[in-house]
């Protein structure tokens, strides 16, 4: 017996389509009928677009059958997908920081804070933005959130003042803080 059978196999579907009810149960469902457990997953809905991003695990028979069965459903619920076999995440020597920024809305915000953390070597895990309109003013504003692992060698101290300084110097309000475990 092959013990490529029994080994735990990994494998991404990204799919974006027109938001309706049912997508994420039509997801979870493929998934579970071919034996695949959702083990991470991102969905979201962006104007009128719903996007799902998951991690699956299975053995290396139940995976091949999920992948496909992928098209099929893909055409049936009318959505874009991607698939790509991956491995879990090596566990690395890092702190997980959270960043949190807000700001007037203004093109080339993510660039920057991106570019920042590229520079320090830090390595952007999680990234959410959204925009809305100021209480009493109605200005556009921008926030982001977003989850980072910092190399266990970085000194804090200095990341979390050249990121305040940083921030300072394009207006944005920023907080830089531990990751709390949930």
């Amino acid at each position: 017996m092959s013990t490529t059978s029994t080994k735990e196999n990994h494998l991404v579907i990204s799919a974006i389509g027109g938001d309706r009810p049912g997508i994420v149960n039509e997801l979870a469902k493929a998934s579970a009928e071919n034996n695949c457990n959702i083990i991470d997953s991102r969905m979201t809905v962006l104007g009128g677009e719903f996007a799902v991003i998951m991690m699956v695990s299975g053995s290396w028979n139940d995976i091949a059958k999920l992948e496909n069965t992928i098209p099929a459903l893909a055409k049936k619920l009318e959505l874009t997908t991607i698939i790509k076999h991956t491995q879990p995440r090596e566990p690395k020597a890092a702190i997980c920081y959270t960043a949190n920024v807000v700001a007037l809305d203004n093109p080339g915000i993510v660039h920057e804070i991106a570019n920042f953390f590229s520079k320090q070597n830090i390595n952007i895990d999680d990234l959410q933005t959204g925009t809305y309109s100021a209480p009493h003013t109605g200005t556009q504003m921008f926030n982001l959130n977003m989850s980072i692992t910092v190399p266990s060698d970085t000194h804090l101290a200095t990341l979390r003042e050249e990121f305040m300084v940083f921030c300072d110097d394009l207006n944005l309000d920023a907080a830089i803080e531990p990751a709390r475990n949930s």
